[in-house]
C-alpha cells in the first residue's frame, strides 16, 4: 500500500529528499511522473492510467507536503522500509489504507518507474 502524508505535517521537508522515486513534493508544487524515474513521454502505468510522463501534473495539496500515489512504491527495492516515515518527526507518514497494494505490485511498480 502507499504512503501519504497526513495534515499534521510540519511542512519540515525532511521527508522528501530521502524518496528514492522522488514521489514527494512540498505543498503547492506541480509535479511529473518524470521526475526522478525512467519514465519519459507517454505510457500506461501499472494500474491501467495512461499519462504523459512529461506533463506538468497538479499539486495533490496546497498545504502541506503530499506523495504521489502512482509513485509510492514504500522503498520497496531500495530500503526495508518506507524513508519518509522512518524520518518524519511527527509520524504524519502513514499507510494510505485507500491505497493498499501488494509486495509483488509493489516491486513490479518499482521496475516499472526505473525501466529495470
Amino acid at each position: 500500500m502507499a504512503i501519504k502524508i497526513t495534515e499534521d505535517c510540519i511542512n519540515c521537508g525532511a521527508c522528501e529528499p530521502e524518496c528514492p522515486n522522488n514521489a514527494i513534493y512540498e505543498g503547492a508544487d506541480d509535479w511529473r511522473y518524470s521526475d526522478g524515474t525512467a519514465l519519459s513521454g507517454g505510457v500506461v502505468l501499472p494500474n491501467g492510467k495512461q499519462v504523459d510522463a512529461d506533463e506538468v501534473q497538479q499539486p495533490v495539496s496546497d498545504d502541506f507536503y503530499f506523495i504521489v500515489v502512482d509513485k509510492c512504491t514504500e522503498c520497496i527495492g531500495f530500503h526495508e522500509e518506507p524513508q519518509c516515515a522512518a524520518v518524519c518527526p511527527v509520524d504524519c507518514c502513514v499507510p494510505d489504507e485507500d491505497n493498499k497494494e501488494t509486495q509483488e505490485e509493489l516491486t513490479a511498480k518499482k521496475k516499472f518507474l526505473h525501466n529495470e
